[in-house]
């Protein structure tokens, strides 16, 4: 499948495929830290540093594999270049996601606290689900298996449906404001993830079918 064929030069792509599922671990744990300090009514600043710290060594990582797939091209040639350019797509994919679970740090930051709440047991289980799919991101990105992707990215478009239904809900509440956009908000972050995690797992098992789109380019 495509993963054999990104491992399949001289040299091949172990590397970088494991700096990608690092990647995925550490926005996971960014994801975790930061969806909590809203849910759980944690103080932020106990996880402020280790978000950002967290986001920074994602960027950082990011960088550093988009110059090892430049100096990739420049060795082994126009061959891999499919594989390349999937690559790319992919990493910058897990760079929004970290980008995103900043932005929901940012909420915890605005003293938004859903801890005790009507919907807090729902909430939370969104960001269970959420994380579980990360963690599943980062073994199908490891070991491509086509019909557990397939069947990934159709919970994934499930999942992001469902969440922009909550969005709907939300814009047509007759709650208070307060109530309502802080959640509308979540529901966002949570979709774009949602969206990109589909897009990575899309990324190894069809790699040139998944262009840059809305949840790439929003923060």
């Amino acid at each position: 499948m495509v993963m054999s064929f990104f491992r399949r030069s001289e040299g091949g792509f172990e590397s970088i495929t494991a700096h990608t599922v690092s990647m995925l671990a550490d926005a996971r744990h960014s994801f975790d830290l930061a969806s909590t300090a809203v849910l759980s009514g944690a103080a932020f600043d106990s996880v402020a540093e280790d978000v950002r710290s967290t986001d920074d060594r994602i960027n950082q990582v990011e960088q550093d594999l988009r110059r090892e797939l430049v100096v990739h091209v420049s060795v082994q040639g126009a061959d891999d270049i499919g594989a390349v350019l999937a690559y790319t797509l992919l990493i910058k994919k897990i760079e929004r996601i970290g980008d995103q679970a900043k932005n929901i740090l940012d909420l915890a930051e605005e003293d938004v606290d859903l801890s005790d709440e009507p919907d807090t047991a729902e909430l939370i289980e969104y960001r269970r689900q959420i994380s579980d799919m990360m963690g599943q991101t980062a073994d199908l990105v490891a070991e491509v298996d086509p019909e557990a992707a397939a069947e990934f990215r159709d919970r994934a478009d499930a999942l992001r449906h469902h969440l922009e239904g909550q969005i709907r809900d939300c814009m047509h509440s007759d709650r208070p404001g307060r109530e309502v956009v802080p959640r509308a908000i979540l529901y966002r972050y949570w979709k774009r993830i949602v969206a990109n995690l589909a897009g990575i797992v899309g990324s190894v098992t069809e790699p040139l079918a998944h262009e840059v789109g809305e949840d790439d380019l929003d923060d």
